[in-house]
Protein backbone atom coordinates (compact mmCIF):
# COMPACT_ATOMS: atom_id res chain seq x y z
CA UNK A 1 0.00 0.00 0.00
CA UNK A 2 1.24 3.20 -0.94
CA UNK A 3 0.07 6.61 -1.34
CA UNK A 4 0.04 8.45 -4.88
CA UNK A 5 1.61 7.56 -8.14
CA UNK A 6 5.30 7.78 -7.61
CA UNK A 7 7.23 6.34 -10.76
CA UNK A 8 11.13 5.52 -10.67
CA UNK A 9 12.54 8.59 -13.26
CA UNK A 10 14.71 7.57 -16.23
CA UNK A 11 18.39 8.59 -14.66
CA UNK A 12 21.25 10.39 -16.71
CA UNK A 13 24.80 9.08 -16.90
CA UNK A 14 26.50 10.09 -13.14
CA UNK A 15 30.28 10.38 -14.75
CA UNK A 16 32.48 8.74 -12.52
CA UNK A 17 29.70 6.62 -10.58
CA UNK A 18 28.82 2.91 -11.30
CA UNK A 19 26.14 0.70 -9.55
CA UNK A 20 25.97 -3.30 -9.65
CA UNK A 21 23.36 -5.66 -8.00
CA UNK A 22 23.41 -9.19 -6.84
CA UNK A 23 20.87 -11.78 -5.41
CA UNK A 24 22.89 -13.40 -2.73
CA UNK A 25 19.81 -14.93 -0.80
CA UNK A 26 20.34 -12.71 2.22
CA UNK A 27 16.51 -13.35 3.41
CA UNK A 28 14.92 -14.26 0.48
CA UNK A 29 15.66 -15.71 -2.99
CA UNK A 30 15.08 -14.52 -6.33
CA UNK A 31 15.57 -10.99 -5.27
CA UNK A 32 18.16 -8.13 -5.24
CA UNK A 33 19.77 -7.84 -2.28
CA UNK A 34 23.20 -6.61 -2.30
CA UNK A 35 24.29 -3.58 -4.42
CA UNK A 36 28.02 -2.27 -4.89
CA UNK A 37 28.58 1.05 -6.09
CA UNK A 38 31.80 2.28 -7.86
CA UNK A 39 33.30 5.79 -7.44
CA UNK A 40 36.51 6.70 -9.60
CA UNK A 41 39.40 7.47 -7.83
CA UNK A 42 39.12 11.15 -7.28
CA UNK A 43 35.39 12.06 -5.97
CA UNK A 44 34.91 13.51 -2.87
CA UNK A 45 32.45 11.84 -0.40
CA UNK A 46 30.42 12.95 2.46
CA UNK A 47 28.06 11.25 4.74
CA UNK A 48 25.91 11.61 8.02
CA UNK A 49 24.33 8.54 9.83
CA UNK A 50 22.24 7.96 12.72
CA UNK A 51 22.34 9.25 15.83
CA UNK A 52 21.03 5.62 17.62
CA UNK A 53 23.36 4.78 20.45
CA UNK A 54 22.62 0.92 19.40
CA UNK A 55 24.11 1.90 15.81
CA UNK A 56 24.37 -0.99 13.37
CA UNK A 57 27.99 -2.56 12.56
CA UNK A 58 27.87 -1.42 8.82
CA UNK A 59 27.63 2.18 10.64
CA UNK A 60 30.77 2.54 13.35
CA UNK A 61 33.02 0.94 10.05
CA UNK A 62 31.90 3.30 7.60
CA UNK A 63 32.34 5.97 9.48
CA UNK A 64 35.69 4.57 10.92
CA UNK A 65 36.78 4.09 6.94
CA UNK A 66 35.29 7.44 5.77
CA UNK A 67 37.38 9.74 8.34
CA UNK A 68 40.58 7.51 7.39
CA UNK A 69 39.61 8.38 3.64
CA UNK A 70 39.35 12.47 4.55
CA UNK A 71 42.66 11.75 6.90
CA UNK A 72 44.56 10.90 3.86
CA UNK A 73 43.06 13.21 1.11
CA UNK A 74 41.82 10.99 -0.99
CA UNK A 75 37.39 9.32 -1.47
CA UNK A 76 36.35 6.45 -0.70
CA UNK A 77 36.03 4.11 -3.41
CA UNK A 78 33.30 1.49 -3.12
CA UNK A 79 30.18 1.34 -1.53
CA UNK A 80 28.65 -2.04 -0.50
CA UNK A 81 24.68 -2.73 0.38
CA UNK A 82 23.15 -5.68 1.57
CA UNK A 83 18.94 -5.69 2.51
CA UNK A 84 17.27 -8.44 4.63
CA UNK A 85 20.11 -8.29 7.43
CA UNK A 86 20.55 -5.06 9.31
CA UNK A 87 23.78 -6.27 11.57
CA UNK A 88 22.52 -4.36 14.05
CA UNK A 89 23.00 -5.17 17.88
CA UNK A 90 25.36 -7.96 16.92
CA UNK A 91 28.07 -7.33 18.47
CA UNK A 92 31.85 -8.09 17.73
CA UNK A 93 30.34 -10.22 15.39
CA UNK A 94 28.64 -8.22 13.80
CA UNK A 95 31.93 -5.42 13.93
CA UNK A 96 33.97 -8.75 12.08
CA UNK A 97 31.11 -9.54 9.35
CA UNK A 98 31.11 -5.78 7.94
CA UNK A 99 34.75 -5.57 7.84
CA UNK A 100 35.25 -8.64 5.98
CA UNK A 101 32.60 -7.09 3.75
CA UNK A 102 35.42 -4.77 2.72
CA UNK A 103 38.27 -6.63 2.96
CA UNK A 104 36.39 -9.07 0.10
CA UNK A 105 35.55 -6.15 -2.54
CA UNK A 106 38.86 -4.22 -1.82
CA UNK A 107 40.67 -7.75 -2.50
CA UNK A 108 38.52 -8.42 -5.60
CA UNK A 109 38.83 -4.54 -6.64
CA UNK A 110 42.43 -3.59 -6.01
CA UNK A 111 41.82 -0.80 -3.66
CA UNK A 112 42.51 -0.29 -0.08
CA UNK A 113 40.39 -2.11 2.32
CA UNK A 114 39.25 1.45 4.67
CA UNK A 115 38.54 2.88 0.87
CA UNK A 116 34.72 0.69 0.76
CA UNK A 117 32.49 1.92 3.18
CA UNK A 118 29.45 -1.12 4.12
CA UNK A 119 25.56 -0.36 4.66
CA UNK A 120 23.46 -2.72 5.83
CA UNK A 121 19.47 -2.27 6.57
CA UNK A 122 16.57 -5.25 7.51
CA UNK A 123 16.17 -7.20 10.42
CA UNK A 124 18.30 -6.51 13.73
CA UNK A 125 19.81 -8.54 15.62
CA UNK A 126 20.29 -11.59 13.53
CA UNK A 127 23.82 -13.10 12.72
CA UNK A 128 24.69 -11.30 8.87
CA UNK A 129 25.19 -14.13 6.77
CA UNK A 130 28.44 -13.10 5.33
CA UNK A 131 29.19 -15.95 3.31
CA UNK A 132 26.34 -15.67 1.16
CA UNK A 133 26.96 -11.85 1.03
CA UNK A 134 30.52 -12.26 -0.52
CA UNK A 135 29.38 -14.71 -2.41
CA UNK A 136 27.26 -12.56 -4.14
CA UNK A 137 30.12 -9.65 -4.62
CA UNK A 138 31.37 -11.12 -7.80
CA UNK A 139 28.43 -11.13 -9.47
CA UNK A 140 27.66 -7.41 -8.80
CA UNK A 141 30.73 -6.08 -9.49
CA UNK A 142 30.23 -8.51 -12.92
CA UNK A 143 26.98 -6.02 -13.49
CA UNK A 144 28.26 -2.66 -12.93
CA UNK A 145 27.22 -0.18 -14.99
CA UNK A 146 25.86 3.69 -15.43
CA UNK A 147 23.04 3.88 -17.32
CA UNK A 148 19.14 4.26 -16.09
CA UNK A 149 19.02 0.51 -15.72
CA UNK A 150 21.54 0.32 -13.19
CA UNK A 151 20.35 2.90 -11.18
CA UNK A 152 16.55 1.72 -11.47
CA UNK A 153 18.55 -2.02 -9.97
CA UNK A 154 20.30 -0.38 -7.65
CA UNK A 155 17.24 1.55 -6.49
CA UNK A 156 15.20 -2.01 -5.97
CA UNK A 157 18.22 -3.71 -4.32
CA UNK A 158 18.20 -1.91 -1.23
CA UNK A 159 14.56 -2.52 -0.78
CA UNK A 160 13.30 -4.35 2.68
CA UNK A 161 9.51 -3.79 3.32
CA UNK A 162 9.37 -0.85 0.66
CA UNK A 163 6.75 -1.33 -1.92
CA UNK A 164 8.50 0.28 -5.13
CA UNK A 165 12.20 2.39 -5.51
CA UNK A 166 12.72 5.61 -4.78
CA UNK A 167 14.50 7.59 -6.86
CA UNK A 168 15.17 11.52 -7.81
CA UNK A 169 17.29 13.28 -10.30
CA UNK A 170 17.74 17.14 -11.60
CA UNK A 171 20.06 18.68 -14.21
CA UNK A 172 21.22 21.85 -13.80
CA UNK A 173 22.38 24.56 -16.07
CA UNK A 174 26.12 26.20 -14.28
CA UNK A 175 26.77 28.81 -16.67
CA UNK A 176 27.25 27.55 -19.89
CA UNK A 177 27.37 23.71 -18.47
CA UNK A 178 25.14 21.10 -16.62
CA UNK A 179 25.59 19.11 -13.88
CA UNK A 180 23.50 16.42 -12.96
CA UNK A 181 21.96 15.13 -9.39
CA UNK A 182 20.90 11.82 -9.06
CA UNK A 183 19.75 9.84 -5.91
CA UNK A 184 17.96 6.49 -4.67
CA UNK A 185 16.72 5.97 -0.82
CA UNK A 186 15.05 3.21 0.86
CA UNK A 187 12.94 3.22 3.76
CA UNK A 188 9.29 2.62 4.75
CA UNK A 189 8.80 2.15 8.64
CA UNK A 190 11.24 2.83 11.41
CA UNK A 191 11.31 6.71 10.39
CA UNK A 192 12.53 9.33 11.85
CA UNK A 193 15.64 9.65 10.81
CA UNK A 194 17.19 12.40 13.38
CA UNK A 195 20.27 12.58 10.70
CA UNK A 196 19.19 11.15 7.34
CA UNK A 197 16.93 8.56 6.51
CA UNK A 198 16.84 4.91 6.56
CA UNK A 199 19.24 4.63 3.25
CA UNK A 200 20.23 7.38 0.57
CA UNK A 201 22.48 7.46 -1.60
CA UNK A 202 23.13 10.41 -3.96
CA UNK A 203 25.64 11.45 -6.34
CA UNK A 204 26.30 14.24 -8.62
CA UNK A 205 29.15 14.85 -11.51
CA UNK A 206 29.62 18.80 -10.11
CA UNK A 207 32.89 19.62 -9.07
CA UNK A 208 32.67 20.43 -5.25
CA UNK A 209 35.39 20.61 -2.57
CA UNK A 210 35.15 18.27 0.28
CA UNK A 211 34.01 20.84 3.14
CA UNK A 212 31.39 22.80 1.16
CA UNK A 213 30.22 19.07 -0.01
CA UNK A 214 29.60 18.49 3.62
CA UNK A 215 27.84 21.43 4.39
CA UNK A 216 25.52 21.27 1.56
CA UNK A 217 24.59 17.52 2.75
CA UNK A 218 23.91 18.69 6.17
CA UNK A 219 21.61 21.76 4.93
CA UNK A 220 19.97 19.49 2.82
CA UNK A 221 19.31 16.65 5.12
CA UNK A 222 18.26 18.82 7.84
CA UNK A 223 15.39 20.52 5.89
CA UNK A 224 14.15 17.18 3.93
CA UNK A 225 15.41 13.41 5.47
CA UNK A 226 14.92 15.36 9.23
CA UNK A 227 11.62 16.70 8.91
CA UNK A 228 9.78 12.89 7.98
CA UNK A 229 8.27 10.71 10.47
CA UNK A 230 6.12 7.58 10.01
CA UNK A 231 6.54 5.89 13.39
CA UNK A 232 8.94 8.15 15.57
CA UNK A 233 11.38 5.38 15.52
CA UNK A 234 15.07 6.17 14.74
CA UNK A 235 16.51 3.65 13.05
CA UNK A 236 20.36 1.93 13.65
CA UNK A 237 21.05 1.78 10.78
CA UNK A 238 20.31 5.07 9.09
CA UNK A 239 22.81 6.97 6.78
CA UNK A 240 22.63 9.25 3.85
CA UNK A 241 25.38 9.91 1.60
CA UNK A 242 26.97 12.51 -1.40
CA UNK A 243 29.21 11.72 -3.84
CA UNK A 244 31.01 14.52 -6.55
CA UNK A 245 32.39 12.75 -9.03
CA UNK A 246 33.80 16.20 -10.28
CA UNK A 247 33.38 14.86 -14.06
CA UNK A 248 31.10 17.67 -14.59
CA UNK A 249 30.96 21.78 -13.89
CA UNK A 250 32.83 23.32 -11.11
CA UNK A 251 30.45 25.42 -8.99
CA UNK A 252 32.64 27.84 -9.44
CA UNK A 253 30.73 31.11 -7.63
CA UNK A 254 27.94 32.13 -5.48
CA UNK A 255 25.18 32.16 -8.26
CA UNK A 256 26.15 28.58 -9.42
CA UNK A 257 26.35 27.56 -5.69
CA UNK A 258 22.57 28.51 -5.45
CA UNK A 259 21.00 26.87 -8.39
CA UNK A 260 22.99 23.43 -7.39
CA UNK A 261 21.81 24.08 -3.61
CA UNK A 262 18.54 24.85 -4.51
CA UNK A 263 18.66 21.22 -7.03
CA UNK A 264 20.19 19.34 -4.39
CA UNK A 265 17.31 20.11 -2.32
CA UNK A 266 14.72 19.21 -4.52
CA UNK A 267 16.09 15.74 -4.84
CA UNK A 268 17.00 15.26 -1.36
CA UNK A 269 13.50 16.07 -0.82
CA UNK A 270 11.76 14.66 -3.09
CA UNK A 271 13.07 11.10 -1.74
CA UNK A 272 12.05 12.63 1.78
CA UNK A 273 8.30 12.60 0.93
CA UNK A 274 9.03 9.41 -1.14
CA UNK A 275 9.58 7.61 2.15
CA UNK A 276 6.41 9.00 3.50
CA UNK A 277 4.07 8.12 0.57
CA UNK A 278 5.71 4.57 0.82
CA UNK A 279 4.98 4.17 4.26
CA UNK A 280 4.62 0.80 6.27
CA UNK A 281 0.89 0.68 5.11
CA UNK A 282 -0.07 4.52 4.65
CA UNK A 283 -3.42 5.14 2.87
CA UNK A 284 -2.50 9.49 3.47
CA UNK A 285 0.23 11.42 3.17
CA UNK A 286 0.38 14.50 5.29
CA UNK A 287 1.88 17.90 5.15
CA UNK A 288 2.35 19.35 8.51
CA UNK A 289 3.29 23.21 8.13
CA UNK A 290 3.96 25.12 11.48
CA UNK A 291 4.29 29.26 10.86
CA UNK A 292 4.59 32.00 13.11
CA UNK A 293 7.09 30.04 15.93
CA UNK A 294 9.68 32.04 17.80
CA UNK A 295 12.59 29.50 16.77
CA UNK A 296 12.57 26.67 13.80
CA UNK A 297 13.46 24.33 16.68
CA UNK A 298 10.27 25.25 18.07
CA UNK A 299 8.06 24.73 15.06
CA UNK A 300 9.72 21.36 14.67
CA UNK A 301 8.62 20.52 18.13
CA UNK A 302 4.94 21.13 17.43
CA UNK A 303 5.11 19.44 14.14
CA UNK A 304 6.28 16.55 15.02
CA UNK A 305 4.06 16.32 18.25
CA UNK A 306 1.24 16.53 16.02
CA UNK A 307 2.94 13.82 13.55
CA UNK A 308 3.64 11.24 16.28
CA UNK A 309 0.14 11.44 18.21
CA UNK A 310 -1.62 8.08 17.36
CA UNK A 311 -4.69 9.18 18.30
CA UNK A 312 -4.26 12.22 15.34
CA UNK A 313 -2.93 9.43 12.95
CA UNK A 314 -5.67 6.74 13.56
CA UNK A 315 -7.76 9.90 13.00
CA UNK A 316 -6.44 10.33 9.48
CA UNK A 317 -6.53 6.95 8.76
CA UNK A 318 -10.88 6.81 9.34
CA UNK A 319 -11.08 10.03 7.62
CA UNK A 320 -11.88 11.32 10.75
CA UNK A 321 -12.60 14.92 11.34
CA UNK A 322 -11.75 14.67 14.88
CA UNK A 323 -9.87 17.89 15.06
CA UNK A 324 -9.81 17.41 18.62
CA UNK A 325 -6.81 15.36 18.59
CA UNK A 326 -4.86 17.97 16.72
CA UNK A 327 -5.28 20.47 19.40
CA UNK A 328 -4.63 18.28 21.98
CA UNK A 329 -1.35 17.29 20.35
CA UNK A 330 -0.73 20.94 19.29
CA UNK A 331 -1.44 21.99 23.18
CA UNK A 332 1.38 19.52 24.47
CA UNK A 333 4.23 20.11 22.48
CA UNK A 334 6.87 21.76 24.33
CA UNK A 335 6.76 25.08 23.89
CA UNK A 336 6.98 28.07 26.76
CA UNK A 337 4.61 29.88 27.75
CA UNK A 338 1.88 29.32 24.98
CA UNK A 339 -0.93 31.78 24.40
CA UNK A 340 -3.42 29.03 22.95
CA UNK A 341 -5.94 32.25 22.25
CA UNK A 342 -2.99 33.20 19.36
CA UNK A 343 -3.48 29.65 17.80
CA UNK A 344 -4.81 28.84 14.43
CA UNK A 345 -5.22 25.39 13.16
CA UNK A 346 -6.49 25.20 9.55
CA UNK A 347 -7.56 21.57 7.74
CA UNK A 348 -6.51 22.21 4.18
CA UNK A 349 -8.85 25.44 3.53
CA UNK A 350 -11.26 24.65 6.46
CA UNK A 351 -10.18 26.90 9.51
CA UNK A 352 -10.90 24.58 12.55
CA UNK A 353 -9.35 26.56 15.59
CA UNK A 354 -8.74 29.87 16.81
CA UNK A 355 -9.49 32.37 19.90
CA UNK A 356 -8.76 29.07 22.15
CA UNK A 357 -11.58 26.78 20.30
CA UNK A 358 -13.63 26.19 17.61
CA UNK A 359 -13.56 28.12 14.39
CA UNK A 360 -17.51 29.74 14.21
CA UNK A 361 -17.71 29.07 10.62
CA UNK A 362 -16.54 25.64 11.36
CA UNK A 363 -18.87 22.13 10.05
CA UNK A 364 -18.35 18.40 10.86
CA UNK A 365 -19.20 18.39 6.59
CA UNK A 366 -16.42 20.79 5.67
CA UNK A 367 -13.73 18.72 7.50
CA UNK A 368 -14.56 15.52 6.53
CA UNK A 369 -14.83 16.41 2.97
CA UNK A 370 -10.55 17.53 3.78
CA UNK A 371 -9.88 14.25 5.95
CA UNK A 372 -11.36 11.79 2.54
CA UNK A 373 -8.39 13.27 0.82
CA UNK A 374 -4.98 10.83 0.17
CA UNK A 375 -3.12 14.14 0.71
CA UNK A 376 -3.93 16.64 3.78
CA UNK A 377 -2.11 19.51 4.60
CA UNK A 378 -2.34 20.82 8.34
CA UNK A 379 -1.39 24.30 8.98
CA UNK A 380 -0.89 25.68 12.53
CA UNK A 381 0.08 29.16 13.52
CA UNK A 382 1.58 30.13 16.30
CA UNK A 383 0.83 33.58 17.02
CA UNK A 384 4.61 34.18 18.59
CA UNK A 385 7.22 34.52 16.01
CA UNK A 386 8.46 34.70 12.56
CA UNK A 387 9.73 31.19 12.44
CA UNK A 388 8.21 28.20 10.81
CA UNK A 389 8.99 24.71 9.38
CA UNK A 390 7.04 22.01 7.47
CA UNK A 391 6.93 18.21 8.24
CA UNK A 392 5.75 14.98 6.53
CA UNK A 393 4.28 12.16 7.92
CA UNK A 394 1.81 9.23 7.08
CA UNK A 395 -1.54 8.09 8.61
CA UNK A 396 -1.41 4.70 11.17
CA UNK A 397 -3.31 1.84 9.77
CA UNK A 398 -4.14 -1.84 10.39
CA UNK A 399 -1.84 -2.81 7.68
CA UNK A 400 1.38 -1.24 9.43
CA UNK A 401 0.73 -3.13 12.29
CA UNK A 402 0.36 -5.99 10.46
CA UNK A 403 3.30 -5.35 8.54
CA UNK A 404 5.57 -4.86 11.53
CA UNK A 405 3.65 -7.93 13.72
CA UNK A 406 4.79 -10.06 11.00
CA UNK A 407 8.24 -8.90 10.01
CA UNK A 408 10.47 -11.57 11.25
CA UNK A 409 7.97 -14.67 10.29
Amino acid sequence: MAVGETRFPAMPVIEGVRLGTAMAGIKKPDRRDLVVIEILEGARVSGVFTRNAFCAAPVTVAREHLAACAARGVGSRYLVINTGNANAGTGETGLRDARASCAELARLTGVGEQSVLPFSTGVIGEPLPIERLLAGLPTALQTLGDGATAWREAGEGILTTDTRAKGASVTLALGNETVTINGIAKGSGMIRPDMATMLAFVATDASLESALLDQLLREAVERSFNCITVDSDTSTNDACMLISTGHGAVVADEADLNVFRNGLQRVMTELAQAIIRDGEGATKFVTLQVDEARSRREALDVAFTVAHSPLVKTALYASDANWGRILAAVGRAPVEAFDVDRVTIDLGEVRLVEHGGRAPGYTEKAGSAVMAREEIVIRIALGRGEHNATVWTSDLSHDYVTINADYRS
